[in-house]
């Protein structure tokens, strides 16, 4: 069957699907916060049931063609949110390092602790806590260390040990936190390096996944029809859903490989 000939959603049934479907691609595509901390609870399920009652409510021929694509996006989505979170870490590493410098070049000034994570807070708002820890006589190590366990601020770790180390034996805290902030730099270098070289294996990927796209077009330019192919007949949905299955998988395995690289 030509896909201009697929049956179009003409009942209510059919436009409750269409709104309940698209409620749950809202859902599903909405930008999370940039830390875990500041995410609120998503009813999930709502998505899933958008999705349930879209699929089956609408035409069976026009079902199996959303399903797919909705998984498709389903995948997109977690791939685009592990860039994202990549992004939100490098962003946060580059500000604990400016913070780390900041704290040194304070207390180097001779201001005490306390006056230095102040204003380390104030260029970087995440050690707000900290800060507020240190001024009402608080643990600040172990603000540290939770802190620390935001992505990209796990240099904070060295900082909360350099604090223990200079209130347990009386250590110049000042020299401590420059040989920290010294130590995250050497450690971020090193992170851009790799990251470099993982760049290539990145970008061949993104490139031969986007090329059965290209092929599509221009097929479709030539006077093809392979999209009536692929969404209007079963043996194209499953190379469809297939290609998009292996595609989607080998954009996974080299971030999963670039991940555990870069840990």
């Amino acid at each position: 069957m030509p896909l201009t000939e697929l049956p179009m959603a003409d009942g209510p049934a059919e436009l409750v699907a269409i709104a309940a479907m698209m409620s749950a691609v809202l859902l599903a595509w909405r930008v999370p916060p940039a830390t875990p901390a500041q995410q609120p609870r998503r009813p999930r399920w709502l998505a899933w049931v958008g999705v349930g009652l879209g699929v089956l409510a609408f035409p069976g021929s026009l079902a199996a063609p959303l399903l797919v694509l909705l998984l498709a996006a389903g995948a997109g989505r977690s791939l685009w949110r592990r860039r994202a979170e990549m992004a939100a870490a490098e962003d946060t590493a580059r500000r604990m390092l400016e913070a780390c410098d900041l704290i040194a070049g304070e207390l180097a000034a001779g201001r005490t602790g306390e006056a230095a994570l102040a204003e380390a807070a104030e260029a970087w708002p995440a050690l707000r806590p900290v800060a507020d820890a240190s001024r009402l006589g608080g643990d600040v190590p172990v603000a540290l260390r939770s802190l620390a366990r935001t992505p990209g601020a796990d240099g904070l770790r060295l900082l909360a040990g350099a604090w223990v180390v200079s209130h347990r034996t009386g250590a110049g805290l000042a020299m401590s936190t420059r040989r920290v902030a010294d130590a995250v730099r050497l450690d971020q270098a090193t992170r851009r390096v790799v990251r470099g070289e993982l760049a290539s294996a990145r970008a061949t990927a993104r490139l031969v996944a986007v090329l059965p796209v290209v092929a599509l077009l221009m097929g479709s330019g030539a006077g093809a029809d392979p999209w009536t192919f692929l969404l209007g007949t079963p043996l194209g949905l499953a190379c469809l859903a297939s290609g998009l299955a292996v595609g989607f998988a080998g954009l996974w395995w080299i971030e999963l490989i670039a991940g555990e690289v870069d840990r």
